[in-house]
């Protein structure tokens, strides 16, 4: 067996443990970090829209020479802020200029221009597409009535099968990945392409399945809560949840972030940008983001949420008496030979009102109380001698 699966089994078995939910002030104030910086890029920088969204005029040119700086510089006179970017196709290099809306002789020009740069003899030679922004618009729309009926959908199984609280954390989990994954968008400028909606939808089912399975054992374990069968409190057996489900989740997160780190880097530096650029990114933070909110965030909400509850308040109050008689008991338990020096004889189970020894001291039998069971052992003339008779 080897040293992961060693390990795993002794966090499935509770023999090892960290404390996930008991730190979870740790965990929000990283998220919040997050959040923060996410939210300032959104409103400082916001989000590039493809053509496909704003519209737009599109042309590709194969050039091995031509200058992305130069064709930028020439096209802005004509267009204002164009996009160029380079694509690897089929071993071919294609210089893709994106321009705003044109009118018919401004595409002239944006031709002629690109011609010109590229060493190109016709003009014709160069493909232009021309996309319309009400088809973008009614992407858009399509993708956030998915998003609202998913996270409907999303609230009433979790209410239905487990409990509404579950519901809430679940549904925060995702608004916290949504939120990161758009921030780390717009602060690198990537473009939001059509790719890009499907990445999100993606990730929002993948971080609901990492959060459901984790919630799924969190319901196994309290399940009998404040019985006589377990002493633990539901943060206690959340917690225990959580470390369970570890190396599941870290393992599948590991195995689907391995093929969409290799998409984006085919994508970025081996095809340039385009559709596997965008997917790729939004999949690999929110996968990434997704593994981290349903271990860090959505479990201890739950947990803390559970804990208001006065039922829950008594068991984990009653679950800290019992522990701590359970560990006083198991200090008195402890055999003379284990004390350590400085620990106190005659005292509580505290060390206190006793006497602090610096050395165990050895006891022999002279030292012991003398009474019916420690009298010395007479001799057999003494045993058969008549009490109270004298020779």
């Amino acid at each position: 067996m080897s040293a992961s699966n060693s390990w795993g089994n002794r966090l499935y078995r509770g023999e090892v443990s960290y404390d996930f939910i008991g730190k979870q002030k740790r965990w929000y104030t990283v998220s919040g970090v997050l959040l923060l910086v996410s939210v300032a890029s959104l409103l400082i920088f916001g989000l590039k829209f493809s053509l496909d969204f704003r519209g737009g005029s599109q042309f590709d040119v194969k050039s091995e020479t031509l200058s992305v700086e130069t064709v930028k510089t020439h096209v802005a006179e004509i267009s204002k802020d164009p996009t160029v970017q380079v694509a690897d196709v089929v071993g071919k290099r294609h210089v893709i200029v994106k321009t705003t809306p044109l009118t018919p002789e401004e595409q002239t020009k944006v031709r002629d221009v690109i011609a010109k740069d590229a060493g190109v003899k016709d003009s014709n030679e160069i493909t232009t597409n021309l996309v319309s922004g009400s088809w973008g618009h009614e992407i858009t729309q399509k993708a956030i009535e998915g998003l609202v009926i998913f996270v409907v959908l999303v609230l009433i199984y979790l209410a239905v099968f487990y409990e509404w609280k579950m519901a809430l954390s679940g549904v925060i989990a995702l608004a916290h990945d949504l939120v990161i994954t758009a921030g780390i968008y717009a602060l690198v400028g990537f473009e939001v392409s059509p790719a890009t909606v499907i990445g999100f939808l993606t990730i929002l089912g993948y971080s609901l399945y990492d959060t459901v399975v984790v919630f799924d054992k969190v319901r196994e374990n309290t399940k009998g809560l404040g019985s006589s069968k377990t002493d633990l409190s539901y943060t206690q057996a959340a917690n225990l949840a959580v470390n369970q489900t570890l190396i599941r989740s870290l393992n599948t997160s590991l195995i689907a972030l391995i093929p969409v780190a290799a998409l984006l880097f085919a994508g970025t530096l081996v095809g340039g940008a385009g559709v596997l650029q965008d997917l790729a990114l939004a999949l690999l933070v929110g996968i990434a983001v997704g593994t981290y909110s349903s271990i860090f965030i959505a479990t201890p909400l739950l947990a803390d949420l559970k804990e208001r509850e006065p039922e829950m308040r008594a068991l984990k109050r009653k679950t800290a008496g019992a522990q701590a008689k359970a560990a006083a008991r198991a200090e008195r338990t402890v055999p003379v030979q284990e004390r350590v020096p400085g620990s106190y004889l005659g005292g509580d189970a505290d060390g206190e009102d006793g006497e602090e020894l610096d050395e165990i001291p050895e006891t022999t039998p002279r030292d012991l109380p003398r009474g019916p069971r420690n009298q010395p052992v007479r001799g057999d003339r003494g045993r058969n001698r008549p009490s109270g008779k004298r020779r």
